[in-house]
């Protein structure tokens, strides 16, 4: 009899959907550092770790486009289509957590693209990073598109066990057609909420992020996802309005226009509204500054659903928080193992 594949031992798991496209070019890198600091307002994180350069996903909206001109690439299909892989990541961050200045701060995975996209099936470098995570019980926290993700369900509730591991998947479409005609290649909407599902059995905190938002196209899902998300098991939700730096904003709105013809001149005049008549950033990292009627009324409609789920409920001065405020951090022995610490 035909033997399937196994999707979670090769590289097939990227094509259980559509194929990444043909001319995609992978660049091995030996990576000098690992992990990023920051101290943006707008990230609610010091530090985060991308095991990868560009992303598979091909999202028109994403805001990291303009990262892959720092590489003397483009911030369109280069983007997509020119992956920089850090094969030396997961020793790189053993390195760094081995420091002793390092304190055992959260890492999040990842800050610019997302660490559980196709590559990552034969790379494992997340899982490979997580693993270390988890021999130093360091805290970390996920964000990602990436149906991916469920093949490492058991190592994050491990890690949700012995230190802390929180998941957030983004979902700002609530119809598969649709999220495909904007992010072609990332999982189907419907399949990160399964994986939601089996993160949440595991043990695993989940949350959502209807991120990001985009008024006319998508601000109508919101009930619909955060029931879905509630469903599926998240505890949290958040969402983002739509960045597009000066870069990203030809490629968005090329694929608008071919996505959704009927509807392209509406998102444009509801993105003015909410941007007080301007439809982007200046610059890659500018400030998100609008706070439109528009964009006033979104989030009311997201505050309205969370509390009506009981999604984000304040936790202040429980014994979760009191426990998330200890360090769990601890350097092995020599004789330590994975999972038994």
């Amino acid at each position: 009899m035909n033997n399937p594949p196994n999707p979670w031992s090769s590289t097939q798991v990227e094509y259980l959907e559509e194929a990444p496209p043909a001319t995609l070019q992978i660049f091995e890198e030996q990576a000098r550092s690992i992990v990023a600091a920051n101290d943006s307002p707008d990230l609610p994180f010091r530090y985060s770790v991308n095991p990868y350069r560009g992303c598979l996903h091909a999202c028109a909206y994403c805001y990291a486009r303009p990262s892959h001109q720092y590489l003397g690439w483009g911030a369109g299909t280069d983007f997509d289509r020119k992956i920089v892989v850090k094969s030396n990541a997961p020793e790189l961050l053993e390195k760094e957590l081995n420091k002793p200045s390092w304190q055992g701060d959260t890492i999040v995975f990842s800050g610019n693209v997302d660490c559980y996209q196709p590559l990552e099936a034969s790379y494992e470098l997340t899982r490979r990073c997580l693993e270390v995570c988890l021999t130093f019980r360091n805290p970390v926290g996920l964000i990602t598109k990436g149906a991916l993700v469920r093949r490492d369900a058991a190592l994050l509730g491990e890690l949700a066990r012995r230190a802390r591991a929180r998941v957030h998947f983004s979902i700002p479409f609530a119809d598969d057609a649709v999220a495909r005609k904007m992010e072609p290649y990332a999982s189907r909407s419907s399949l990160r909420f399964a994986a939601m599902r089996a993160l949440s059995d595991a043990g695993v905190p989940t949350g959502i992020s209807l991120s990001p938002m985009i008024p006319g196209l998508n601000d109508s899902d919101v009930p619909e996802l955060l029931e879905r998300a509630r469903d599926a098991g998240a505890e949290s939700a958040f969402m983002m309005p739509l960045r597009l730096p000066r870069e990203v904003l030809p490629v968005f709105d090329e694929r608008l226009e071919e996505a959704f013809p009927d509807r392209a001149a509406k998102v444009r005049r509801g993105i003015q509204e909410m941007r007080g008549g301007k439809m982007n950033e200046a610059a890659f990292g500018a400030r998100f500054q609008g706070a439109g009627p528009r964009w006033a009324a979104i989030q009311r409609l997201f505050e309205v659903h969370c509390q009506r789920l009981g999604l984000n409920r304040a936790r202040v001065g429980d014994a979760a928080d009191e426990a998330e405020e200890r360090s769990t951090f601890r350097r092995p022995s020599r004789q330590g193992t994975l999972f038994d610490l």
